[in-house]
């Protein structure tokens, strides 16, 4: 088969490693790719959202499969215009990508199949969302309603926190995204997050993971894309994530399929946990990023097949084989990041590391100029290893970042710790 990969990220990288090792897999562009990318797969230059470039792409390579990898495509509709050309499509349509695209629509899909989340209210002015605020107190969540590239969201601790992130979402710092706030109760527990592929009908859980949002250590510091991840999440026992299979996600795909717009892709559950009670954070509809970096390094070529039966309407046929080890990465990101960074800067000694099923460092934000490596976005590179324990996983992970010679570049050195 050829096979497009849409998006330039770690997680797109992650899912280009996986299926490349594949069999069925007989030629690999990624679109557009990052310098780690292309030593394993022809790059295309172009945007993933545009619709009319994807096609074409699809055309000049003969192109039988499309895995989307971030959300921005889906929620441009770039699936439902491969689907309308008959291409066998990874990932749902511009209608089911609401579910990420829109925090409102993910409640009211909540409030129809009665899934457990928090409370809420949802607002277009800002005077009427601080007097909300004022009166249910802090702590308190504040969330721009639409797209904002994992951030937007503010977790305040305190009544001026929330009304200045009320202020800051309608201010316009998420642009189109905060034309309209979702006001959350603030959830206590530990988060975790639950991947499932959806054909539509069937789902299949295919692994949990928890990641480190917050920049410093002890999860201090602002919020970020993420700064790593580990697999499998202790916090999420086999009996919890049945009991979110069943309250949470089953409901919801069978929502999406009685308003007529099935849902067929990857939903990943955000859960809050607490004294042994899944709630629903958010859905993204996307593989998580960094949680797919680990995901991928588990699942291995096995995981092209889970993604064809997914696409090709067959899960109820399929099952995910887990090897019983685990996987940490850890991102290394720009200094400044989540703030303002500096690119540019050239990343050595990534050509003396292992590359192997156990020893991965998946490229997020690089490109090859004149020989070298360098940082191109905030975070950069995902240092990913396999061990029997999460100790051995992290020893590895670490022993690589050691290596990496990037003194523009920083990590937070205790990824893993709730579970350590």
């Amino acid at each position: 088969m050829n096979i497009l990969v849409l998006g330039g990220g770690g997680r797109e990288h992650a899912l280009a490693w996986a299926i490349k090792q594949n069999p069925k897999c007989d030629r690999l562009i990624v679109a557009p790719g990052n310098a780690g990318i292309a030593q394993i797969a022809d790059c295309a230059d172009i945007d993933p959202c545009d619709a009319a470039a994807v096609l074409e792409i699809c055309e000049a390579n003969a192109v039988d499969f499309v895995v989307v990898g971030p959300e921005a495509p889906l929620a441009a509709g770039v699936a439902d215009a491969l689907r309308a050309q008959g291409i066998l499509t990874f990932g749902p349509s511009a209608e089911a990508a609401k579910l990420e695209a829109s925090k409102a629509f993910t409640k009211e899909i909540c409030d129809a199949c009665a899934a457990p989340t928090a409370a809420y209210a949802r607002f277009t002015e800002a005077e009427a969302a601080k007097a909300y605020v004022r009166e249910q107190g802090a702590p308190i969540v504040v969330k721009a309603d639409g797209l904002a590239a994992g951030k937007g969201v503010i977790v305040a601790m305190t009544l001026d926190e929330a009304l200045d992130g009320i202020d800051e979402i309608f201010g316009g710092a998420f642009g189109a995204a905060g034309a309209e706030v979702v006001i959350e109760e603030f959830m206590e527990g530990e988060e975790a997050s639950l991947f499932v592929l959806c054909d539509g009908t069937d789902i299949l859980a295919v692994g949990g993971a928890q990641d480190h949002k917050r920049v410093g250590e002890g999860d201090t510091g602002p919020n970020t894309g993420g700064m790593g991840a580990y697999s499998p999440a202790p916090v999420l026992s086999a009996e919890i994530e049945a009991k979110a299979l069943e309250e949470i996600v089953r409901p919801t795909v069978a929502e999406m399929a009685r308003r007529g717009t099935p849902f067929q892709g990857v939903l990943y559950a955000g859960l809050m946990i607490k004294d042994g009670q899944p709630r629903l954070v958010e859905y993204n509809v996307r593989f998580g990023d960094p949680e797919c970096q680990v995901l991928m390094l588990r699942l291995g070529a096995q995981a092209l097949d889970l993604l064809l039966a997914c696409a090709e309407g067959r899960l109820g046929e399929v099952r995910a084989q887990w090897s019983p080890d685990h996987a940490m990465t850890v991102v290394m990101a720009a200094k400044g990041y989540p703030g303002a960074y500096q690119k540019g800067s050239a990343i050595r000694g990534l050509d003396t590391l292992p590359d192997d099923s156990f020893n991965m460092v998946f490229h997020a934000g690089t490109s090859a100029k004149d020989g070298q490596i360098v940082a191109t976005g905030g975070r950069v590179l995902n240092v990913t290893a396999r061990g029997a324990t999460l100790q051995e996983a992290r020893d590895r992970a670490y022993a690589m970042v050691d290596a990496i010679d990037w003194p523009e570049g920083f990590c937070r050195r205790d990824i893993g710790w709730r579970a350590l």
